[in-house]
């Protein structure tokens, strides 16, 4: 399963579209992380960003959006409905997929890290990855706001951060943590008293005796008295239930709810629950829902790379197989590092191996997305020998698309040997300093990056066959024969500190 986490950083900032779009372009610009949305709120003078992807590039994301969010905006002229300590008020790490709670911990921690020391931002860890159980609930960071935390950090022990300076700057603080999915769920009253949404939120929450799991309290939104909850756990504390509360407290007063909303993104299991509710249908079966269906069969069918290798077609063909012969190199470089990582045994190699790992999943991702390009590449050579050339015009246009092609499909390939090269010198490091309980993956990532640049290697040689740039091709062969010179001196060093290190 491939490895996935999910970061949520809110932004004091929901009213100046430039500055919103400046945060989240910086953000969308990091390779391997996905956007999946984005809302901004005018009374709560706030936006939500919601990113998914590989771990360490989604860390990387978060991090530029806090740079970001610290250079455009000024905490001193913020004003907004929701409670908030800085520029970037919240970054939560989210396991998704092929990643545990631990993971989360370990980025949530080294972002802190990272923010204090480079930008100079107070960062004050919460939820599971707080290292003081009193910091564990984000409202108690976050009481009294960011103007309260001007007057007392530096002043008072306990406001000290986890990281970065005992100072706030005009970008104050910023909260880091990991946590299980958080459903942000609101409800609207017909009335503007927020006196009774108050009153409501005080019932349903947690903190003062209600329900378990919820988070909430009232505010006043476009007129309109609303009840803001966050749902921690939603499958032991479900929606439909809180809400009927809500709905009860509301009559009390002589109100009711108009409406709800789900802020961001949602499991689909909290609908379906809510529905299963409502509708009574005991005993109904997520296998009848259509796209459920669906999916499961996709998931079971026999298609995948592998098959489309295996087909009767040239792509992808032996490039693009070495491009994921380097990817899986890096994927395992990786592995080793992250089992090094939060071990106390190689406490002195953390921030080593840390950066091998950042390098490393850049590396991998830059990889996986070659294996599509050198089809592509491979694909517009065959296109452009098919271009008509009947006449002189044609013949000469035709030539050199053909050229141009070929050219882009050796220098696809020969790209993948660079990349395998420094994936080989990644795993060379992390043999000599990750987890010698992993040693041997290290040395596996060294022979698949070496069969990557071998099979890169081959792809640019027979490209270069037909190319009418002499001088390009001698550039491209004498490269290439540097970089199998260092890969075999590498890949030896490997296997040796392989074996010295494993007892083999």
């Amino acid at each position: 399963m491939k490895p996935c986490v999910e970061c949520v950083p809110n932004f004091s900032e929901g009213r100046d579209r430039a500055v919103i779009e400046a945060i989240v372009a910086a953000m969308r610009a990091v390779p391997g992380v996905q956007l999946l949305g984005y809302e901004s709120d005018v009374d709560h003078n706030r936006t939500v960003v919601t990113l998914v992807g590989a771990p360490v590039a989604v860390q990387e994301a978060a991090f530029q959006g806090i740079k970001t969010a610290a250079n455009l905006i000024d905490m001193d002229q913020h004003h907004g409905e929701h409670p908030r300590l800085g520029a970037t008020d919240v970054v939560p790490f989210v396991p998704i997929s092929g990643v545990l709670m631990s993971d989360c911990i370990t980025l949530a921690q080294d972002l802190g890290r990272r923010v204090g020391e480079e930008l100079g931002i107070p960062v004050y860890l919460y939820e599971r990855a707080a290292l003081r159980p009193e910091r564990t609930n984000l409202e108690d960071v976050r009481r009294g706001e960011y103007e309260l935390l001007k007057q007392e950090i530096g002043v008072k022990p306990e406001r000290d951060p986890d990281f970065g300076p005992k100072t706030l700057g005009k970008a104050g603080a910023t909260i880091i943590g990991a946590r299980p999915y958080l459903v942000a769920f609101n409800a609207y009253l017909n009335t503007a008293d927020v006196r009774i949404a108050q009153a409501i939120a005080q019932a349903v929450r947690q903190s003062s005796g209600g329900y378990r799991y919820v988070k909430a309290m009232g505010i006043l939104v476009a007129g309109q008295a609303q009840i803001s909850m966050n749902m921690t756990n939603f499958s032991s504390t479900p929606l439909h239930r809180v809400l009927e509360t809500v709905r009860s407290e509301a009559a009390r007063y002589g109100a009711r709810v108009t409406h709800t909303e789900i802020v961001g993104l949602t499991p689909q299991q909290v609908l379906l629950d809510a529905a299963q509710w409502y509708l009574q249908l005991d005993d109904f079966d997520g296998e009848q829902i259509l796209e459920n269906k669906l999916a499961a069969q996709d998931e079971g069918a026999p298609l995948g790379f592998l098959d489309a290798v295996a087909a009767n077609t040239p792509t992808p063909g032996g490039g693009s197989v070495a491009a994921l012969a380097g990817a899986l190199a890096a994927a395992l470089t990786t592995m080793v590092g992250r089992l090094t990582v939060g071990k106390k045994k190689y406490a002195d190699v953390k921030d080593e191996v840390g950066a091998i790992i950042l390098a490393a999943e850049r590396l991998r991702l830059t990889l996986a997305a070659r294996i599509d390009e050198d089809a592509a590449a491979f694909d517009a050579v065959m296109a452009a020998n098919k271009l008509p050339k009947g006449t002189p015009e044609e013949q000469a246009s035709q030539a050199a698309a053909v050229q141009a092609a070929t050219v882009t499909a050796a220098e696809v390939p020969l790209a993948t040997a660079r990349d395998a090269l420094r994936v080989m010198e990644l795993a060379g490091e992390v043999a000599r300093k990750g987890n010698v309980n992993a040693v041997t993956d290290a040395a596996t990532a060294g022979w698949l990056a070496l069969a990557a640049m071998q099979g890169a290697a081959l792809n640019v040689r027979v490209n270069a066959v037909s190319l009418e740039d002499a001088a390009q091709k001698a550039a491209w062969l004498a490269e290439l024969e540097q970089i199998l010179a260092r890969a075999q001196e590498l890949v030896a060093q490997i296997q040796g500190t392989a074996v010295q290190r494993a007892g083999l």
